[in-house]
């Protein structure tokens, strides 16, 4: 991941928030195949607008920027183990199906909404976005706080550009999305070691099999029926 690169990013958001109005968000989506950095890259773009901050306005407010992800959207094991065929859809969880889509639009469409500055307004009242603890394998409801001062949120999941609803629709609220572009061997290598990490695999032979079988199967889904970008960020 270029830093030059990251640093451009952030400032095209920057300018961005800066012609808006006032009473909006700026909602930035970063979409890829697992394993391919957006994590990552989104955290450093967040760091970069603090920077930014810093250094134009001489403040450094923690709550005028956040990254949000999608994982908190991860239908439950026990909504899953409820499908017709529980072991397909536990051996697939990642899948897109496996998610909560109509949540995260949901969650797009309250944050898509005017931020009024006025106390007792609609708009000042503070949004709570779902997490993912990975000690339970499952969503934490109402654990990530948007605060009204938050006037941008960088997004990353999977399926923020997938062309097929409600993914379609929550991309619509999306000022921008970008792609983080990974080969294949670099995200295999990641989601291994990631799966054995987290104890979701006992071992790398059994990481490869999980990624072959349900990983890459995604990320076919993803390359596939992928929506037009803004941006296509090498991050691998």
């Amino acid at each position: 991941m270029d830093p030059q690169e990251v640093t451009g990013l952030a400032k095209k958001v920057w300018a961005r928030y800066k012609l808006a109005e006032p009473t909006k968000r700026i909602l930035i989506g970063i979409a890829g195949i697992p394993g391919a950095g957006k994590t990552t890259l989104a955290r450093r773009v967040v760091d970069e607008l603090k920077a930014i901050q810093l250094a134009e306005d001489g403040t450094a407010d923690g709550e005028f920027v956040t990254d949000i992800p999608m994982d908190g959207y991860h239908l439950t094991r026990a909504q899953l183990a409820a499908m017709p065929d529980p072991e397909m859809a536990i051996h697939r969880r990642g899948a897109a199906f496996t998610f909560d889509g109509e949540g995260f639009l949901a969650l797009l469409q309250k944050l898509s909404l005017p931020v009024e500055e006025d106390s007792g307004a609609q708009g000042t009242v503070t949004i709570y976005a779902p997490s993912f603890d990975h000690a339970v394998k499952d969503p934490v409801a109402d654990s990530i706080p948007i605060s009204p001062k938050t006037r941008i949120v960088i997004i990353e999941g999977n399926y923020l550009a997938l062309d097929r609803e409600p993914w379609k629709s929550a991309a619509s609220l999306l000022d921008e999305i970008w792609f983080a572009n990974v080969d294949r061997e670099v995200a295999r290598e990641r989601l291994a070691k990631r799966h054995v990490e987290a104890g979701i695999v006992p071992d790398e032979e059994a990481a490869r099999e999980r990624i072959r079988t349900t990983d890459f199967l995604n990320a076919d889904d993803i390359e596939q029926n992928l929506l037009p970008v803004s941006e296509r960020v090498r991050c691998g």
